[in-house]
């Protein structure tokens, strides 16, 4: 099999951030020849319509990047029951101008951490709708919504529990055959 990268985008901003533990954890589970590739959207301006005529480098980055990657992982904080704000600049940059939508047509998957039960359950609601107005070929189930705790995942994304471990690999197995799939249509 060819190598296939995931562009990644972390909502989360923090430096301690339960999300990006998740992604780290999930990629030491990919199979040999995935990689992650960790999107940078902590730089992007805000999108701006004025932006469709002189497009901002940092924009065109995050486009290039999507376009260059297989498939698409959103890992995603729940903040006040929906995604934070710039995630959602990500994708309204990622998106424009209008007729070059860089996630259209692209394998992908969505799922978050938080410390409260519900797991960011809500914000996901919120981001799956966005994702697949955004043409996304967004993996159906499993869904994953983490309850975050420290004893399960330490800083470096190694899992310490072994539900836990057995839970993730069962997420990231079921997307590595959802990509594959949408590869072979």
């Amino acid at each position: 099999m060819s190598k296939i990268t995931v562009a990644v985008l972390v909502g989360s901003l923090r430096k301690e951030s339960y999300n990006r533990r998740l992604a780290k954890a999930l990629e030491k589970l990919l199979p040999e020849g995935w990689r992650f590739d960790y999107l940078r959207i902590d730089d992007l301006p805000l999108y701006n319509q004025d932006f469709d005529q002189d497009y901002p480098a940092e924009g065109t980055r995050l486009k290039q990047a999507v376009e260059a990657a297989d498939a698409l992982l959103v890992v995603t904080p729940e903040y006040n029951r929906s995604f934070p704000g710039v995630l959602k600049n990500a994708l309204d940059i990622g998106s424009r101008p209008w007729g070059t939508n860089s996630f259209n047509g692209k394998p992908g998957a969505a799922l978050g951490a938080s410390p409260g039960a519900p797991g960011t359950s809500m914000a996901q609601q919120h981001l799956r709708n966005v994702l697949l107005y955004l043409g996304v070929r967004l993996m159906g189930v499993p869904e994953a919504y983490v309850q975050f705790k420290e004893d399960r995942i330490d800083a470096e994304g190694n899992i310490l529990h072994d539900d836990t471990r057995k839970f993730l690999q069962d997420y990231v197995d079921k997307f590595v055959a959802w990509v594959g799939q949408c590869r072979k249509a």
